[in-house]
């Protein structure tokens, strides 16, 4: 018997751990199902949804955590496969100079309408002609059935006048 479980980890970047990682989930039986990894402030930091045999989790977990090239911090959670994440029927874009308090702002104002944030990918990067910081996000979600999309729309508008922000939602 098998399950699903969320691999989630951090440690220090370095060539060849994405492999060293598939190679200790195949060992103990696994499959890589879906991942979001990413370099992060010099380090490398992901999710991975995997099947694995029960009663393999907590080997795994050791197996990932002394991987060589320095300490991991690992964990290995079972899946709950019965509360399958909605898809997103929601995107949003966020432009403008980079500030304290962006995504608590978006993330409150979407919280307060029942929305989701399935993902959220953002980067601060200079600007192209001014060098300025500039903030940028893209924000898939999922938004319950209701006629609050015109209230949501004057939301984001107020804060995106505030905090000189572009918002374009799709």
């Amino acid at each position: 018997m098998s399950g699903q479980y969320v691999v989630t980890f951090i440690g220090d970047d370095r060539t060849g751990i994405v492999s060293e990682m598939a190679t200790a989930i195949e060992r103990r039986g696994g499959n890589w199902l879906e991942s979001q990894l990413s370099q992060l402030g010099g380090k490398f930091a992901g999710l991975i949804l995997i099947s694995l045999p029960d009663g393999e989790a907590a080997d795994l977990q050791n197996d990932l955590a002394n991987l060589p090239g320095g300490h991991w911090s690992v964990r290995v959670t079972p899946g709950n496969t019965a509360d399958a994440a909605p898809e997103p029927n929601l995107s949003l874009e966020v432009v403008g100079p980079d500030r304290a308090g962006i995504i608590r702002e978006v993330s409150l104002a979407l919280a307060g309408y029942g929305i989701s944030v399935i993902t959220l990918e953002s980067v601060v990067e200079s600007a192209a002609f001014t060098g300025e910081l500039l903030f940028k996000a893209s924000i898939a979600a999922h938004a319950p059935e209701s006629d609050t999309r015109a209230e949501l729309e004057v939301k984001l508008d107020d804060i995106a006048e505030r905090m000189t922000l572009d918002i374009d939602i799709s």
